[in-house]
């Protein structure tokens, strides 16, 4: 691994961060190291608070938060096609996250070797643990996001100032996961609950954060995970499986771990659910703080890190300039992404959105194949943000309904089968997301098989687009099964067979304009069915221009009058009314939802059609996924990634 960052480096970073008195305070740059740095506490922290903006990337929400059961992308390129798991000839653009995460980690280990030196006062020696645990949890974290990803890799708890190497080749990653574990569980020791004030922000970590990261790796740590054997060089593809590492003491013992860790945020109740869903995201939006949200990443500005929440994964826009500025979405849920949801699931329309935004803000809604991203959107801003791609918009890391759900999924692992303790979290997260209507939230299977299938599926309605589904499936050992059978799903919804047969085809809905804070969650819609046509009186071309699939422009929607009363009923014509009723004409537009005219359109929703040019969104959906391939990421396949010939011979070995 090269040397990612030197002391000179640290010692810019202090005079960008620095205030005034502190910069006057900066001995000069020639003759800044290590011990200047770290002669106060308040440069100590800057060091350490430099690392934060390096833990997330543009990657994770967006390249490696596409191809899932969640969303896909909407792009023709090499981004359409990593999402699809052609790695072959587009992997060296997925870089940014290993590099990041590796200056994250550098960062950090200069902390981890000198705050622990450091002599000072006994009032600062609480606010120096702190800091020195920060360091820890956000080595850990790095850790896990690269180990996630590329399995095996180059492994230094040490700053790169102090090897007399820069050559690092694959490290176990059991042995990578241990070290985090023990990382973050110093870190615990060290940190303050965030009751205690220590920090302002849920853009740092505290103690909560930390068992919640701790959790999550205790539970990466413990599960499959696309294996070779690493003892000789190059490998030896035959060696190439899927499988938990092979200590089963350890696995439970990690299990364990990850109980306990959850178990210690639930009992301190500094963290809960907010009663609507849609208020987590909209605060993210708007930079206010929750008790829900327990980590995030915070961006703000023209010179933060350009990781584009909002932007490559916000809603879809049309155009440049106007209210709203330049639309960037690159990705679209998946169609069957909706029908998840049970009904009266207040996650659904949060997550899913069913309207795109024209450039003047009028809402256009979307079809199923165009649905966008609903989390992370420019209307629920209080502005614009710092530019069109920089929404300023933050990113959740870790939220505490993934506490309640990892705490089901460990006590269910540990005994077999879900006790009262997990049967109790996971309600927890399904009574909030019905309101605390407990008539709808279903029965709660008490067998482990059952039980994991729906933690499985409730870790989907919950954290959807938070950059975790495309790992957890790998961790549970069924990524190629289980999207091989959401493509079957996807033909299904086309043809409307099986549990698809009934949904709407289509849907009329009324125009509107969209503000900053807009308070809507989803466009109202009515369902419309072909016997309705005749009372709308529509004519035989209207009906078929309205079921042209293929033209975003020329087909699939058609504009008519309806009519409102002065409670709001709407009649499809003036006859359909009772007599003597007062009616307002208001224009309507009815929707095929399975076309294409939608801001971000994939071509219609159809298959095995004649009268269409093949369906290559549907067709070619995951054509690059193959089991016990594409579970781990290749290196850079032009150039080993940081040219660290230490990795001489050591790419995953299926490529």
């Amino acid at each position: 691994m090269k040397k990612i960052i030197n002391i000179v480096g640290v010692s810019a970073l202090l005079f960008t961060c620095a205030s005034c008195q502190d910069w006057l305070d900066m001995p000069s740059e020639s003759k800044a190291d290590s011990s200047s740095v770290f002669e106060t506490v308040g440069r100590a922290e800057m060091v350490v608070v430099g690392a934060y903006p390096n833990i997330h990337t543009q990657e994770l929400g967006y390249q490696l938060l596409e191809g899932t059961d969640e969303a896909s992308s909407s792009e023709t390129n090499s981004k359409y096609n990593v999402s699809n798991y052609d790695y072959t000839s587009t992997s060296s653009m997925l870089s940014s996250t290993y590099t990041n995460m590796y200056k994250a980690i550098e960062y950090v280990n200069v902390c981890i070797k000198n705050i622990p030196s450091m002599k000072v006062a006994e009032s600062e020696q609480k606010k120096l643990n702190s800091l020195l645990g920060e360091a820890l949890a956000i080595r850990a974290y790095a850790y896990w996001n690269i180990v996630r990803f590329y399995g095996d890799v180059p492994y230094t708890d040490i700053p790169t100032s102090d090897l007399t190497t820069f050559s690092s080749s694959r490290v176990s990653r059991d042995t990578i996961y241990d070290h985090c574990v023990r990382d973050l569980q110093q870190a615990i020791d060290l940190l303050p609950w965030q009751s205690e004030g220590m920090v302002s922000t849920p853009e740092r970590f505290t103690k909560n954060s930390a068992y919640g990261i701790l959790a999550r790796v205790a539970l990466y740590a413990a599960g499959y995970s696309l294996r070779w054997d690493l003892s000789t060089v190059p490998y030896n593809a035959s060696t190439v499986r899927i499988a938990q590492r092979e200590d089963k003491a350890r696995i439970h013992e990690l299990y364990q771990i990850a109980a306990d860790a959850c178990k210690a945020v639930i009992t301190q109740k500094e963290n809960g659910l907010l009663d609507n869903y849609d208020e987590v995201f909209r605060d993210l939006c708007t930079k206010q703080y929750n008790e829900e949200t327990m980590l995030e990443y915070g961006w703000y500005g023209a010179n933060s890190s350009d990781v584009r929440t909002g932007y490559v994964n916000g809603i879809p826009t049309n155009g440049s300039g106007g209210t709203f500025g330049k639309g960037g979405a690159q990705m679209i849920t998946m169609p069957t992404f909706y029908f998840e949801f049970d009904e009266g699931d207040q996650r659904r329309d949060v997550s899913i959105c069913n309207y795109g935004l024209y450039t003047d803000g009028t809402y256009q809604m979307n079809t199923y194949i165009g649905s966008g991203v609903g989390k992370y959107r420019i209307n629920w801003c209080k502005s614009r943000g710092t530019s069109d791609s920089r929404r300023d918009i933050n990113f959740p890391l870790l939220r505490y309904s993934d506490v309640l759900l990892m705490y089901a999924e460990a006590l269910n692992e540990l005994n077999n089968g879900p006790t009262s303790d997990a049967i109790d979290a996971f309600k927890q997260v399904r009574m909030r997301a019905f309101k605390y209507d407990e008539s709808k939230i279903g029965t709660i299977p008490s067998d482990y098989e059952g039980f994991k299938n729906a933690i499985i599926q409730e870790r989907k309605l919950e954290l959807s687009h938070e950059s975790l589904r495309k790992t957890d499936l790998t961790r549970w050992g069924i990524l190629y099964e289980h999207l091989t059978a959401e493509k079957e799903k996807l033909y299904q919804l086309a043809n409307r067979e099986g549990k698809y047969a009934n949904v709407d085809v289509y849907r009329a809905y009324k125009g509107g304009t969209a503000v900053y804070q807009d308070p809507t969650i989803a466009l109202p819609y009515i369902s419309i069915k072909e016997s309705d046509f005749v009372t709308m009186g529509l004519t035989a071309d209207e009906i078929a221009k309205l079921n042209i699939l293929n033209d975003n422009v020329n087909g699939g929607f058609l504009e008519k009058e309806f009519y409102e009363d002065e409670a709001g009923n709407v009649y499809f014509s003036e006859n359909s009314a009772p007599a003597g009723t007062k009616l307002t004409p208001v224009t309507y537009t009815i929707l095929n939802m399975f076309g294409c005219h939608t801001i971000k359109s994939k071509g219609g929703l159809y298959v095995d059609s004649s009268e269409y040019e093949d369906n290559t969104f549907i067709t070619r959906m995951f054509y690059g996924l193959q089991k016990n391939m594409v579970e781990i990421l290749p290196f850079s396949t032009t150039s080993i990634i940081d040219v660290n010939p230490g990795l001489a011979g050591q790419q995953h070995p299926c490529y």
